[in-house]
């Protein structure tokens, strides 16, 4: 055993931790390799947020075969949200034999130990373990072996209690578990020491943070510690709920030079009923209201949100609220989607739209939404950004992104990566900016 791969698929959650993954393994004197077919040990660390992307996972687990065919040596294991679904852990091991290590999400620590009792005993039976404990403990002890220098991933807490009708996280991920504050501060701290420039503090719902401490600790009060670091360096966070952001936190990340004014705060739908039936606990007056604060506060705020359309339900009505909504915010950016049923959830058993009603729905949605981000875009064309250099698969150009979180290439070498840059931009190209070192 000389060699691992991981292939991450699903949010930003998964990718850290595929990173403390490969942490483990590497302290076990592995390295990573750049394919699975080089690789001694392959981890497929999965999502199972939406249908469309469990069928695709599944499709490239089924092409691992023909690797374990040819190697019987090698050792096959999968994580993540998708094995920790009822009875999806024996569903995987019928349908695909030749996986060696089958791992929930509160198990994934324990990968080392299972590929070395597998070794020990030299036998080819699935190994499943994925624990049912809703809240389990928080592990401060892993390694992490990091790959999105210079940004770094830091989890503030794991879980989600809101139970949305659509949505299969809280079945998969448990409920909501805050890390204490002194670790937070402190392993930010030793990343900004070892000379990462962005931190991105990771959570379910971050809004919601401390809610199961008895102290009061909340995430307003992370923010205000977090405030108190010196050096220059940037602070995002993802994700926010519109029933819990507070104007405290709002008010905090203005007020702070190292925050970016960049918010994430997924609406899902424009409409009151709509919204009603997937147990979203707020309004659109609600969001409006939100939305007004944080322009107030800071506005030249970059916005970005999630939007949903096929719901189960969803009138023509409800559609048109959407897009009202998508008008009046103007979203520097949103991640659209189409509904899709996940067994175990309540929306699942609800009647469901025709899939052309959906297409025809997200199509004009998108289309709405590209050219809000075209116009905006537009907006950023002779401005000089301060921007915080990130590799990019093309030779002698970097990527990095404005306070505001809009991604801008320019050009600079690999030696520059984790460097702060002022860039005037200068060209648009379908909604992406370009522009040159001043």
């Amino acid at each position: 055993m000389n060699k691992f791969y991981i292939e991450t698929f699903g949010c930003q959650m998964n990718v850290h931790e595929s990173e403390k993954i490969a942490g483990i393994l590497s302290g076990r004197g592995l390295y990573a390799a750049d394919s699975a077919a080089d690789a001694d040990v392959i981890v497929f660390n999965t999502c199972c947020i939406r249908d469309t992307a469990e069928k695709k996972i599944e499709g490239f687990i089924g092409e691992l075969k023909a690797l374990k065919r040819a190697d019987p040596s090698k050792i096959i294991a999968v994580t993540g949200c998708m094995t920790q679904q009822i009875g999806r852990a024996e569903a995987l091991k019928t349908r695909f034999p030749f996986i060696d290590v089958i791992l929930g999400t509160a198990n994934q620590y324990s990968i080392a130990e299972k590929i070395d009792r597998i070794l020990a005993l030299n036998k080819r039976k699935t190994c499943i373990e994925v624990l049912s404990d809703e809240k389990p403990c928080i592990r401060e002890d892993v390694p992490i072996l990091r790959t999105s220098y210079p940004n770094a991933w830091v989890n503030i807490m794991y879980g989600c209690n809101n139970f949305c009708t659509y949505c299969i996280v809280p079945y998969v991920r448990g409920r909501e578990r805050s890390r204490n504050l002194s670790d937070i501060k402190a392993e930010i701290v030793s990343l900004l020491d070892a000379g990462y420039s962005e931190i991105t503090l990771l959570g379910q719902n971050v809004d919601s943070y401390g809610s199961d401490f008895s102290d009061g600790t909340n995430f307003y009060g992370l923010l205000k510690e977090l405030s108190t670091i010196k050096g220059k360096f940037r602070l995002r966070f993802m994700t926010s709920h519109p029933k819990d952001l507070s104007e405290d936190v709002i008010k905090i990340i203005a007020d702070t030079p190292n925050f970016c004014k960049n918010i994430h705060l997924p609406v899902q739908s424009g409409s009151d009923a709509v919204l009603k039936a997937m147990n979203r606990k707020y309004t659109r007056d609600r969001y409006f209201y939100l939305i007004d604060l944080i322009r107030r506060y800071m506005p030249e705020c970059g916005i970005t949100s999630d939007i949903m359309v096929g719901f189960p339900g969803e009138t023509e009505r409800d559609f048109a609220d959407t897009t009202d909504l998508v008008e009046r915010v103007r979203f520097q950016n949103a991640f659209t989607f189409v509904y899709s049923p996940r067994a175990g959830t309540p929306a699942a058993d609800m009647e469901q739209l025709p899939q052309a009603v959906k297409k025809d729905r997200i199509t004009r949605l998108v289309a709405l939404q590209n050219r809000i981000s075209d116009e905006i875009s537009l907006e950023y064309l002779g401005k000089t950004e301060e921007i915080l250099a990130e590799d990019s698969p093309r030779p002698g150009v970097l990527v990095g992104r404005t306070d505001s979180g809009r991604l801008v290439s320019f050009g600079g070498e690999k030696s520059e990566i984790g460097k702060f840059f002022n860039v005037k931009i200068n060209e648009n190209k379908a909604s992406a900016l370009f522009g040159e070192r001043v």
